[in-house]
């Protein structure tokens, strides 16, 4: 059985906003050191597949980026997006285009922006996932929580079905959404909530009849795009009807309502690096706590970040803050203030101020 990857890697990341931009997002940006985390995740998972069944699902403005960053990647592994509608439409896509190479295979969906630092578990826990997903399982993976986050949605897990070594696969009893601070907590207290990763395995043969049961409308217009792949005029019969999907997560339009959906519960230092708080414990720390980078100057400064393109950053007396200066654009937040960073980018784009986005 084929086995693919399909790297979902298209998004803005609004919440790590000014240094992610529209054409220059976070998954392409040298955030952890002298890769992208783009190449990050592609270092991860080509040792277990190789480059032929890499699909890559991006934005048409985005693909000569990523396949700067990705030489090895075949051109025609590179699937337009020609409008970001949400995970569920993107992955149909992915599983139109690898259904009409293998109808009997199986795929592995990753987000092309996390950082996971123990790559043996995930290696293994990979393996474990693709036999349960043979099996005829929706697989996905769940993160054991370090705090009650409220960044994150939440997976119930119930009773175990399978095990091997130390890793365990339960059935999943239920989804939740981002929760508040009061119910993040109680589900840590709980014990039996993971956070959701948003990395799935699963046989593509499998999720493309959950699509027809339970979002038959896209399924409807994806079986229409799969009859012009490989074939002249896909482009524009691309997006024709691409612009009638319906916008919808993977999680809310086929994960909380399909049958047979487990969770493989992990800890293999995982980060989604979705906010600039989140990105603090993968930074090196000075001796008072704080993540610098650029012409950073600090006095009596704790427990900050503090990153600069370009001019000098003095500070004097601050703890828990966020300052990002770049070219055009200065943030400045608390830590506990970060999640919000997205509704900066929501009246900048109400305000069709292009040019900070």
């Amino acid at each position: 059985m084929q086995v693919y990857a399909v790297i979902m890697a298209g998004g803005i990341g609004t919440r790590l906003w000014p240094i992610s931009r529209r054409d220059n997002p976070k998954q392409i940006v040298n955030i952890l050191g002298e890769t992208s985390l783009y190449q990050n995740t592609l270092k991860r998972i080509e040792p277990l597949i190789r480059a032929e069944n890499i699909i890559v699902v991006a934005g048409e403005e985005l693909l000569p980026k990523l396949m700067v960053q990705s030489p090895n990647i075949p051109h025609n592994n590179y699937i337009i997006e020609p409008e970001g509608r949400g995970t569920a439409p993107c992955i149909g896509l992915a599983g139109v285009h690898i259904m009409s190479r293998h109808s009997d295979s199986i795929m592995i969906v990753l987000p092309s922006d996390h950082y996971i630092s123990n790559i043996k578990s995930f290696y293994e826990t990979i393996r474990f996932a693709v036999e349960a997903a043979s099996e005829g399982h929706l697989v996905t993976f769940g993160i054991k929580p370090t705090n009650p986050s409220t960044a994150y949605g939440y997976i119930k897990q119930g009773e175990i079905i399978h095990s091997m070594e130390k890793y365990y696969i339960y059935k999943v009893e239920k989804f939740t959404e981002k929760p508040d601070e009061n119910n993040a907590s109680m589900m840590i207290e709980d014990g039996r909530y993971s956070w959701n990763s948003g990395i799935f395995i699963w046989k593509t043969s499998r999720i493309m009849e959950e699509f027809h049961k339970h979002m038959p409308e896209l399924y409807n217009q994806l079986i229409k795009i799969s009859h012009y792949i490989n074939k002249p005029f896909y482009n524009s019969n691309l997006r024709k009807h691409w612009s009638l999907l319906p916008r919808e997560t993977i999680d809310y339009g086929i994960m909380e309502k399909a049958e047979d959906v487990v969770i493989i519960p992990l800890n293999i230092g995982w980060s989604d690096v979705g906010s600039w708080a989140s990105l603090m414990p993968l930074l090196n720390k000075d001796e008072e706590g704080n993540v610098v980078k650029g012409n950073i100057l600090t006095l009596d400064t704790h427990d900050s970040l503090i990153l600069g393109e370009r001019r000098l950053i003095a500070s004097i007396g601050i703890s828990d803050l966020i300052i990002v200066d770049t070219e055009n654009a200065l943030l400045i937040c608390r830590q506990s203030e970060d999640q919000r960073v997205k509704e900066i980018v929501n009246i900048l784009t109400q305000e069709k101020k292009s040019e900070y986005l």
